[in-house]
């Protein structure tokens, strides 16, 4: 975990209480070589400010850990390096730095691969090797550079619990690894090791607000995908078959939807246009089976003795392009397709995921500052944002998206000038038409604005409300607004590039 993010979110890095090496079953030896293979990570951080998205929050400094891996690259976490401008690393007990660049990252995974073009860095550094899962109760070591002090530190922790987490840094929902160990930041990216292998990443994962004393790592399955993807150098990300479920445990419920009381599965609530699923599922169908594994009422699937998880695992063990079969009972009747994997839509909601290393859209019309919604927005309201962020934000997040509507525009804030006297006050409001045309993402609305030929532009939000703009005042005012207000564009860079 980085210390300037640590303030921005619950966060839980992994990390135990400092040991003894006599306490560890491995060799001396087997603890040297592990030790050689371990990196410390500096990153110089600067994320864009989604409130004012034309500057840049104020660069910070941060540090995290790696391993070595085959093909002279450096494992670690994505939330490590995400939004650098500048990375280095350094090896365990050389004082030097080296310069080091980015070259695969999986925020969804939370997982960065980095290089070091100094060929020399890796000349007495072994490569570890990706093990197994281990299994529940085993005893696990971990290897970092939490705060506390610039050398190595060596803990550990057992097992305790393997099932799907929604992780902190991107808000996917993949399968993790929970050790009852303390925390303490700077541990991120840091190996989780078993007979000098790894079988984790340690990673930041979200408390939901409870202080608990657990640590999380990324699964040895999690990590492989991710380097399977990253072979070509392209960054596909896990699948999504383009439906979602409920749970299915009601007994009346189970019935009205054709199932037998010895019978289980999910119901599908939701498919979405353009997607694998479109053509195969509808809303109401039942899925039974996936990839062979029975579904379970709560959405679980039993992968073996030891793993009892979210049927979505099943899923994302699969790389773009492969198939899946599913069995699915439609009114009673039984029925088995097999859909393709494909890469995820943007976003299956109205509410775009969090991003990272990309400029923020913006477009200021009359002194309007108009954004699209996403998660980086939402969350610039501070780590409690799920209760100070707006109300009608956070709403929004349960929204589905489709065809017709596939983003939501914000008018930010007012840059307060003669042309928008009115509604100097006018904060955080969605806008759901322009001069009566529905709006269906931030481009098209952009668009809408720049080739508008109407004397006025009438904005109205779903309950009616207006906000109406002279469009030539709108136009005169634009230099003079950037100048008073030190904005560099009227919009935001490559936003009428198509």
């Amino acid at each position: 975990m980085t210390l300037a993010r640590c303030s921005h979110a619950v966060l839980f890095c992994l990390f135990a209480c400092f040991l003894p090496l006599s306490t560890f079953a491995q060799s001396g030896e087997d603890i040297r070589a592990v030790e050689n293979s371990i990196i410390k990570i500096y990153a110089t951080q600067a994320a864009p400010d989604y409130f004012t998205p034309w500057r840049l929050l104020t660069p910070s400094q941060s540090s995290g850990s790696g391993s070595v891996i085959r093909g002279n690259r450096i494992l670690t976490n994505a939330h490590v390096i995400a939004d650098a401008s500048y990375v280095q690393v350094q090896k365990h007990n050389d004082a030097n730095r080296y310069t080091a660049r980015v070259v695969f990252v999986s925020h969804s995974a939370d997982l960065a691969l980095v290089e070091v073009d100094d060929p020399t860095f890796f000349a007495d550094l072994e490569a570890l090797e990706i093990g197994s899962l281990p299994q529940l109760q085993e005893e696990v070591h971990v290897f970092g550079y939490p705060m506390g002090g610039r050398t190595l530190s060596i803990t550990k922790g057992i097992l305790s619990r393997v099932e799907q987490q929604i992780y902190a840094h991107s808000g996917d929902f993949l399968l993790a690894g929970q050790i009852d160990a303390a925390i303490n930041p700077g541990n991120s990216g840091g190996p989780v090791i078993v007979d000098r292998q790894i079988v984790g990443v340690v990673m930041q994962a979200s408390s939901g607000g409870r202080a608990e004393n657990l640590g999380y790592f990324v699964p040895p399955d999690v990590i492989q995908h991710v380097l399977t993807d990253a072979e070509d150098g392209i960054n596909d990300g896990f699948p999504d078959l383009g439906f979602r479920t409920q749970d299915l445990e009601s007994p009346a419920a189970k019935n009205a939807y054709g199932l037998s009381p010895q019978q289980n599965g999910v119901l599908v609530i939701k498919v979405f246009e353009d997607s694998p699923a479109v053509s195969v599922l509808q809303e109401n169908d039942v899925i039974t089976r996936i990839a062979g594994f029975p579904v379970a009422g709560d959405s679980t699937i039993t992968v073996n003795p030891e793993l009892q998880t979210n049927y979505k695992y099943a899923i994302d063990l699969r790389q773009i392009g492969e198939p899946i079969e599913i069995e699915f009972s439609r009114n009673g009747k039984q029925m088995r397709q097999q859909l393709m994997t494909q890469k995820r839509q943007q976003s299956y909601s109205l509410v775009k995921p969090e991003a990272f290393d990309e400029v923020p859209e913006y477009y200021i019309y009359g002194g309007v500052l108009f954004v699209p919604l996403n998660m980086n927005l939402i969350k610039r309201w501070g780590p409690d944002w799920n209760r100070t962020a707006p109300v009608n934000l956070l709403q929004a997040r349960s929204e589905w998206s489709s065809p017709e509507k596939r983003e939501l525009v914000v008018a930010l804030q007012v840059l307060a000038a003669d042309v928008n006297l009115g509604y100097h006050d006018l904060r955080n409001w969605i806008v759901d038409t322009v001069n009566g045309e529905p709006i269906q993402d931030f481009r098209q609305f952009t668009h809408l604005l720049r080739d508008n030929k109407a004397e006025h532009v009438v904005f109205r939000n779903e309950a009616g409300y207006q906000v109406v703009v002279d469009d030539r005042q709108a136009r005169a005012s634009e230099e003079a607004i950037l100048t008073q207000y030190r904005i560099p564009s009227i919009h935001s860079e490559g936003l009428f590039d198509d």
